[in-house]
């Protein structure tokens, strides 16, 4: 995959988070998917994209210990 094309898949992964069309697992497993190939090709990893992997990883690691009370 070219690093244009990653580039593009970012950024269409963050327009489909923001539209809500997708459920939040779904988008956060192609984001981490995204994020690895970019940093594969030594690509600038996007402060956006970074800092919504980890909310969203952060929310299901909260929703996980809720639900093990």
């Amino acid at each position: 995959m070219e690093t244009q094309d990653l580039e593009i898949l970012a950024s269409e992964l963050l327009q489909d988070f923001e539209s809500g069309e997708f459920e939040r697992h779904e988008i956060h497993a192609r984001l981490h998917q995204t994020l690895d190939q970019m940093r594969a090709f030594g690509m600038p990893l996007p402060g956006d994209l970074l800092a919504l992997e980890k909310e969203l990883a952060d929310e299901f690691e909260a929703e996980a210990k809720g639900e093990e009370s």
